[in-house]
């Protein structure tokens, strides 16, 4: 899943998102939501989240977490 849904994206749900620094490379990071920062519904360039880590950044994936 893309991350420009803000009802998709919970806090403790792990992600990738590019941070302001790697845009032009499009070099993703992966970690923990902590807080979701973007209020607005929806953004064409993904939903703007701080990781447990306190790295913000823009989400590009979800990562579906495995069902036993």
């Amino acid at each position: 899943m893309d991350g420009t849904q803000r009802n998709q994206i919970k806090p403790g749900m792990t992600v990738r998102i590019v941070l302001k620094k790697d845009q032009r490379s499009g070099l993703l990071t992966e970690g923990e939501v902590a807080n979701i920062l973007t209020s607005a519904p929806f953004h064409p360039h993904g939903i703007k989240v701080r990781l447990s880590d306190g790295q913000i950044g823009r989400v590009k994936e979800i990562i579906e977490e495995e069902e036993d």
